[in-house]
Formats: C-alpha cells, sequence, structure tokens
C-alpha cells in the first residue's frame, strides 16, 4: 500500500483590512507596514472597559470597521455574535490546545493556553498592532525546546524555521506577506560568545510594533531603503534571552520531562498531516474574523508592553468566545507576574527599599539616619540577604550602587548631637516607596450603627502569586 501523502495546504487568501490608525490597503501591499498616522491606540479609539468574558465589544461607534477615506470599506466578516461563529473559534482552539498537549509538557496549564494562542494569533499578522515574541527557554539541553519549534512549525502562519541566521537575511525574508520566524539555539546568536548581534536584537525589538522600518544603504546606487520589520518570532535556547527581547515576549521556561511524563511521538507521517488539517481549518476561520478582530480592543488585565505583548493572544481568546476569553486572561495575569518576579536584579532593589523602610520604622521615623546605622540594620536582619550580599556583606558602596536608578544617594547630614555625618534623608525615599512598594492602606472602619444590619460584601484577598514551573523554585532565578 502506498504511503499517503501529506494533503496540500489550503492556501487562504487575507482580504482587505483596515487597521485602527491605517488607510484601509489589500494584504498583498507591504506586509502590514503601511503607515500609521496616528499611534498604535488613537484616541478616538480608547480601550473597551467592562468586556464581558466571552463576549467582544466594537471600539467605534457601529459595529463595523471605519474606513478613513483612503479605500474602500472592506467587506463585513461573518459576525462572531452568532453561537455558530463563535463555537467553532472556540472548538478549533480546544482541539489546537490538545494537539499541542500530545507532543508537548509545558511548564504549566497557563503555558499551554498561551502557545495556543501564539499559534492561532500568527495567522491575525495583518490586523494586529504588536507581534509579541515567544521565549522558549531551558536551563539545559534536552528540555524539549526544539520539540516546541517543531509543533509551531507546522501550526503557525508561514514558519521560517532555522538554526542561525543573519540580519541581512531576516530584512529580506520579511516582506509583503510576513514569515513566523522560528529560531533555534537562540543562545549560539546571543550568548557570550556570539559577539556583536546587536543589529539582528534590534530587528527583533523593533519588529515586536507595527510601523517600526529599519533603513539601511542597499544596491549599487547605495540608496537608502526601508526594509519591514513587523513579524511574530518565536526563539528558543539554553538561559535567558536579552532582556529587551524577554520584555517583549510570552516566557515558556521548559523543564525536563520527569520519568512519570509521557507525551505521544511526534512522527512525521502522520503527525504533521493532522497538524496541517487543523492549521488550514485555524487559518480559515481567523481570516473570515479579521473584519470584526481590526475594530475590537480587549480589555487587558495587565497594562503597559505587557499588555501590548498579551492583547493578540487576548484579542484571538475574544473572537473564539467559551472559556478562551477567561482562560487567556488567567494565563495572562499568572505569567506576566511570574516574570517581573524573574528580574532578580530588580526585585533584589525592591526589596531593598522595603527593609529601608523598615530600619526608619524600627527608629521611629527620623528625618535622617548614618549610612552605617542603616547598613548595620539591613545587614543584622537574619531572613534578608544583605549579610551575604557581595564577597563580605552589604557595604556603603553597594548601597550607593543599588540605590542609583531611585535618585537617591547619600548626603552629609547634621545630626541632633551636632555631629555632621554621611547619611540618607527619609524624604528622599518617599518617591521609590509610592512607586515600588507602597504601603497596604488599612481596612476602613466599620461604619453601620449599632443594631443595624447591612449587606455584607466580603474583602477581595490578595492576588495568589502564580506557582513557579515543574521544577524551577519559587523567587527569583539567575539566568546564564
Amino acid at each position: 500500500m502506498n504511503d499517503p501523502k501529506p494533503p496540500h495546504r489550503v492556501q487562504v487568501e487575507w482580504p482587505p483590512v483596515t487597521v485602527p490608525g491605517q488607510p484601509c490597503l489589500p494584504n498583498s501591499g507591504n506586509g502590514g507596514q503601511s503607515p500609521v498616522r496616528a499611534g498604535d491606540r488613537p484616541a478616538d479609539r480608547p480601550a473597551v472597559s467592562g468586556l464581558i468574558p466571552g463576549h467582544l465589544s466594537p471600539t467605534g461607534t457601529g459595529d463595523r470597521p471605519h474606513s478613513d477615506g483612503d479605500g474602500p470599506l472592506p467587506p463585513r466578516g461573518p459576525s462572531n455574535n452568532g453561537d455558530q461563529a463563535a463555537g467553532e473559534g472556540a472548538e478549533l482552539l480546544s482541539e489546537l490546545r490538545a494537539a499541542i498537549g500530545r507532543y508537548l509538557v509545558l511548564p504549566s496549564d497557563e503555558a499551554l493556553t498561551a502557545v495556543t494562542l501564539w499559534v492561532a494569533a500568527s495567522h491575525l499578522q495583518p490586523v494586529l498592532q504588536h507581534a509579541p515574541r515567544l521565549a522558549i527557554v531551558g536551563p539545559t539541553k534536552g528540555c524539549g525546546k526544539s520539540r516546541v519549534l517543531d509543533v509551531l512549525a507546522e501550526t503557525v502562519h508561514r514558519p521560517m524555521i532555522t538554526v542561525n541566521t543573519s540580519p541581512a537575511v531576516v530584512y529580506r525574508i520579511i516582506g509583503k506577506n510576513p514569515p513566523t520566524l522560528l529560531v533555534d539555539e537562540a543562545d549560539t546568536i546571543f550568548g557570550p560568545k556570539a559577539g556583536d548581534k546587536e543589529d539582528l536584537r534590534g530587528l527583533l525589538n523593533a519588529g515586536h510594533q507595527r510601523n517600526r522600518p529599519a533603513w539601511r544603504i542597499s544596491g549599487p546606487e547605495h540608496k537608502p531603503t526601508q526594509f519591514p520589520t513587523f513579524a511574530m518570532a518565536a526563539l528558543a535556547g539554553i538561559g535567558n534571552l536579552p532582556d529587551t527581547i524577554m520584555d517583549r515576549a510570552i516566557v515558556i521556561r521548559m523543564q525536563k520531562r520527569k520519568a512519570g511524563e509521557r507525551i505521544a511521538q511526534f512522527r512525521s507521517r502522520s503527525t504533521i498531516p493532522a497538524l496541517h488539517r487543523l492549521r488550514d481549518r485555524l487559518a480559515a476561520w481567523l481570516t473570515s474574523q479579521m473584519t470584526t478582530a481590526a475594530d475590537l480592543i480587549p480589555e487587558m488585565p495587565v497594562e503597559d508592553r505587557a499588555a501590548d505583548t498579551w492583547e493578540p493572544l487576548v484579542l484571538v481568546a475574544d473572537l473564539a468566545g467559551g472559556q478562551w476569553p477567561a482562560l487567556a486572561r488567567a494565563a495572562c495575569a499568572a505569567m506576566s507576574r511570574y516574570e517581573a518576579d524573574q528580574d532578580e536584579e530588580t526585585a533584589l532593589k525592591i526589596r531593598l527599599l522595603r527593609d529601608i523602610r523598615r530600619v526608619f520604622a524600627k527608629h521611629g521615623s527620623p528625618d535622617a539616619l548614618r549610612t552605617h546605622a542603616l547598613i548595620e540594620d539591613l545587614r543584622a536582619d537574619a531572613e534578608a540577604p544583605w549579610a551575604e550580599y557581595g564577597t563580605n556583606g552589604l557595604n556603603a558602596y553597594h548601597l550607593g550602587n543599588l540605590l542609583r536608578d531611585f535618585g537617591i544617594s547619600s548626603a552629609n547630614v547634621r545630626f541632633a548631637e551636632g555631629r555632621q555625618a554621611k547619611g540618607f534623608t527619609r524624604s528622599k525615599f518617599h518617591d521609590a516607596w509610592e512607586r515600588y512598594c507602597p504601603e497596604t492602606p488599612p481596612p476602613a472602619a466599620e461604619t453601620t450603627p449599632p443594631g443595624q444590619r447591612g449587606s455584607f460584601v466580603p474583602p477581595a484577598g490578595p492576588v495568589a502569586a502564580p506557582p513557579a514551573p515543574p521544577g524551577l523554585p519559587n523567587g527569583p532565578q539567575r539566568g546564564r
């Protein structure tokens, strides 16, 4: 019997769409690099508040995308408000999640949700304002990082997989229909022995946001040439990637499988055709939703760059409906919070601010403390890291370096007994304390008069910190 041939991939034509802040152009243009005249989030399209999980809310005045006069209004895609469309998307994402989980052991359920939504978001590139990176990192080899790329290569939009590459190649690959970049062994590109790779790092950083082209002198006439950079990218490597890339990425921290953790074998003959069929169904559904997706900005559980990075994933989840909006936002909040704790230096500096506030409170919150007295109290705390900081414990030089980024420094201070010495004034810490480690306000006093019973609303408890991925202890981890 002849071996079955892999099915031919369905070619999905992306329809013309209106991207917020951009003219309506067909997707055969310049790969999503059309000029943006306003910002990524125009003032006339504020983010929607009060989004109901499983539902989408248009950000314009009507339920159709807006034309800004540079092109016809694109045809409306199938509405996601119908039960059939929403059910189809939720079912497809659930199938994709199960397929990914069949071949990979990811560090958490949230990570599995994130990878599923990232794959789906790659098929929505024409209407996205940001292209989140997927950083697949592990402490050693054999953690399954390359297998993640194998699965992604068969499910994302136009995969371009490479073990090593140069900026010149990437500049010329990204164009009319940007591929999804899949880079294995990224530690060989950015590691300590990789040499100068600032061009590639800059390209990957710029490509996180639409309309951030790179300019180079090109051709025999040495003309300034604009190269688009916007494209989804997944990078796998040992140890942490550069901070500027990790900051723009959804981070999957892989670990070696335990003896009892089993996965299905990834076999090209049987696995790839099944993944391709699922990929093509997913692409067809998301293509039909592009007109709706272009006019929507979902409510996010995080802010700033984390919101930019996770927004495409949450947008896909809202298009699908069902349980996916809740799953996406839970994964976003938990994984963003966990990554914030991985920045060891930042966590250490914030710990120092809290401990200094405790020392001031211990001494009755004086206007100033001598530097040596402050250091002695910090080092005396057996549960704090200051007695073992550096070679011989925290000293004045270390203290100055750790506080420099907050604009705090020591000065000559005249104390009550009239003697002058180096010290820190409490007023210099106020701004940093309010910004980085604000104190929890005390609970409001009971105002219900005696004898009257009003409705009782239990206070919201503190948000539990997300569990560390399997094999990782809680708390900051130092990358390689």
